[in-house]
C-alpha cells in the first residue's frame, strides 16, 4: 500500500508531466527514493523546472491516502508503470502514463489485436452509422476497439462493439467516478461490465478540455491500429492520428463526400498517403491476421463465439425510476378520424433517458420486433428491453402480440 501512495503522490506532482516525470522516475528507479530526495538532487535532474522541483518538496501523501480511499469506494483498480501488467506498447511511447487507474476487466493488451476508433463528436449521420459497423464488425471478427467516451463517433463505436457482446476499452479524459457526458451513464455501466473504463486521472478528476489531446496518447498506445472515422481539417481526432503515427502505429480512414466538412480531415489523410482507405472491417483486419494467428477471423462467416451472443441477449436491466413528462392531446386531420395523442419532442426529450430517446425515434412510423428494434436503436438487447419497460409505463409504447412493439404516441418534431 506504501509503494502505490508513492506512484500516486509522484504522478500528482504539478510541473511534472511527460518528459520530465520519466527523467525523474529514470534518475531515481523507484516513486519511494524519488519522495526521500531531497532538493539537491532534484536540481541534479537535466532540464527539471523549478515549478515541478517545488512540488516535489512537497512530502505529504494525505491526498494519495484520499485517492486510495476513493479508488476503494468506486471499485477502481490502479496499474504503475513498473507492474509486470502495465502494456509494453504503452509503456514504450514517449510519456508513459506513470498511474492507469482501471474499472472493469483487465486485458492484455500485449496480445490484443486492438484497433482505436476516433471521430467528431459533432458526426453526422453517415458517420454514426460507419463507426457502429464497423466496431461491431472489429469486435464479431476478434478485435478489441478501444475509443473514448465523448458523443458522436466516441459513443457509436462503443455502442458498435457492445451491440454484438463484446468487449469494449474506453479511455476517458478524467477521473472514472465522473461520468461525462452525463447522459452517458449507461454506457459507463455497461463498458465496465464488459470491457474496461480507463484513465491516469485519479477519481474526482473533471473532464477538462486540455485533458482530451493528453489522453489521445494511450488510446493510440494501446493499440496496433488507429481508425478515423470522420474529422474536421484541424480536431482532436487529427491529433491522435499524429500521435498514432508518431508511436509507428498503422493508420486508417474512412472516407466521405469531398464537399462534406467532416470528412475534410480523414480524406486528406488518405489524400496525402497518411492513412489506409478503409471500407470495411477485414480491410484493417487484413494487415494484423498474421500477427494474431488465431484471433482473428476474417470473411463474412465470421462471428461471435457462442457464449458471446448468448451474452448480447441477456435479459432486461433493472427499470429505474421516471417522472411522467407531460403530453399534449391534439386532433389533426387523421384517417379515419381518430383521436390522435401528440407529444412535442422538445418537452419529452430532456426527460428520457439517451436510451429511452433512442428506442422512442425508432419506434417511429409502425409496429417493430423487438430484435429489429436493436437494429435500430444500435442498442444491447437488454437496454433495449429496459428502455420498452419504462416507455410502456409512461404510456409511450404499446406492446403487441409476438413481443412486437409500438409508439403509443405521435412526436411533433417541429
Amino acid at each position: 500500500m506504501s509503494n502505490l501512495k508513492h506512484w500516486i503522490w509522484l504522478s500528482l506532482r504539478k510541473g511534472l508531466a511527460g518528459q520530465n516525470a520519466v527523467r525523474v522516475l529514470e534518475r531515481f528507479g523507484t516513486p519511494e527514493l524519488v519522495h526521500a530526495a531531497d532538493e539537491e538532487a532534484y536540481r541534479m535532474v537535466d532540464g527539471l523546472p523549478d515549478a515541478a522541483i517545488r512540488s516535489l518538496m512537497n512530502k505529504s501523501l494525505d491526498l494519495a491516502d484520499v485517492v486510495l480511499g476513493d479508488c476503494e469506494r468506486y471499485g477502481i483498480q490502479l496499474l504503475t508503470l513498473q507492474d509486470s501488467a502495465y502494456p509494453e506498447r504503452l509503456k514504450a511511447i514517449a510519456q508513459p502514463p506513470m498511474v492507469l487507474y482501471w474499472k472493469g476487466r483487465q486485458f492484455a493488451f500485449d496480445n490484443e489485436a486492438a484497433i482505436g476508433m476516433v471521430g467528431a463528436r459533432q458526426a453526422t449521420p453517415y458517420g454514426v452509422q460507419a463507426a457502429v459497423k464497423l466496431s461491431a464488425d472489429l469486435t464479431r471478427k476478434g478485435a478489441l476497439v478501444i475509443t473514448g467516451m465523448a458523443q458522436g463517433i466516441d459513443a457509436s463505436a462503443v455502442r458498435g462493439a457492445l451491440k454484438v457482446g463484446g468487449p469494449v476499452v474506453s479511455v476517458l479524459a478524467g477521473g472514472i467516478d465522473r461520468v461525462y457526458p452525463y447522459y452517458h451513464k449507461d454506457l459507463y455501466e455497461d463498458v465496465a461490465a464488459v470491457g474496461a473504463l480507463i484513465s491516469e486521472y485519479p477519481p474526482g478528476t473533471d473532464h477538462a478540455g486540455s485533458h482530451f489531446p493528453v489522453r489521445n496518447r494511450i488510446i493510440s498506445g494501446l493499440s496496433v491500429g488507429v481508425i478515423a472515422v470522420e474529422s474536421a481539417r484541424s480536431s482532436g481526432t487529427l491529433l491522435t492520428i499524429n500521435h498514432a503515427l508518431d508511436q509507428n502505429r498503422e493508420v486508417f480512414a474512412v472516407p466521405g463526400p469531398i464537399d462534406a466538412p467532416q470528412s475534410e480531415g480523414t480524406n486528406r489523410l488518405i489524400q496525402e498517403g497518411c492513412a489506409k482507405l478503409i471500407m470495411e472491417a477485414d480491410d484493417v483486419l487484413c494487415e494484423f491476421v498474421d500477427k494474431f494467428p488465431g484471433k482473428l477471423r476474417l470473411g463474412r462467416g465470421a462471428s461471435l463465439p457462442p457464449e458471446a451472443e448468448e451474452q448480447r441477449l441477456e435479459g432486461a436491466a433493472v427499470v429505474p425510476e421516471s417522472r411522467e413528462p407531460r403530453k399534449t392531446k391534439e386532433k389533426p386531420p387523421q384517417k379515419g378520424g381518430e383521436d390522435v395523442v401528440y407529444i412535442r419532442w422538445a418537452d419529452c426529450k430532456d426527460k428520457l433517458t439517451d436510451d429511452q430517446r433512442e428506442v422512442l425515434l425508432a419506434l417511429d412510423g409502425g409496429v417493430v420486433q423487438a430484435d429489429d428494434l436493436v437494429e435500430r436503436a444500435q442498442l444491447p438487447a437488454r437496454r433495449v428491453l429496459s428502455a420498452l419497460t419504462v416507455l410502456q409505463i409512461q404510456g409511450y409504447v404499446a406492446e403487441e402480440s409476438g413481443k412486437r412493439f409500438r409508439a403509443a404516441v405521435k412526436l411533433k418534431m417541429e
